[in-house]
């Protein structure tokens, strides 16, 4: 039986940005086979949009939480998101908002 993919928005507060924070996420989500992009905000944090089974999406957090080495996590924000097509096919970096 094939799981439902599901979608979910992160923001990550802390220590996340110039720290490599976007390219530990690239790369954690192509580990997880996760879809999505992550992007730096002008707030501060970190926007991770993110789609799989609820099981990839719950290590992808973990993972999140987390951080690379350089980084600070203080908190991660989840939010439900919709399923948008043009993010299902691949993990990206996007321009900062």
């Amino acid at each position: 039986m094939a799981s439902e993919t599901l979608a979910k928005r992160f923001y990550v507060s802390g220590t996340v940005q110039g720290v490599g924070f976007r390219f530990f996420a690239e790369h954690v989500a192509a580990r997880l086979n996760v879809s999505g992009y992550v992007r730096n905000r002008f707030d501060g944090r970190v926007e991770v949009y993110a789609a799989g089974s609820r099981a990839q999406l719950d290590a992808f957090r973990s993972e999140l939480e987390r951080g690379p080495r350089m980084s600070r996590v203080v908190r991660v924000e989840e939010e439900d998101a919709e399923c948008v097509l043009e993010y299902m096919n691949g993990f990206t970096i996007e321009r900062d908002d």
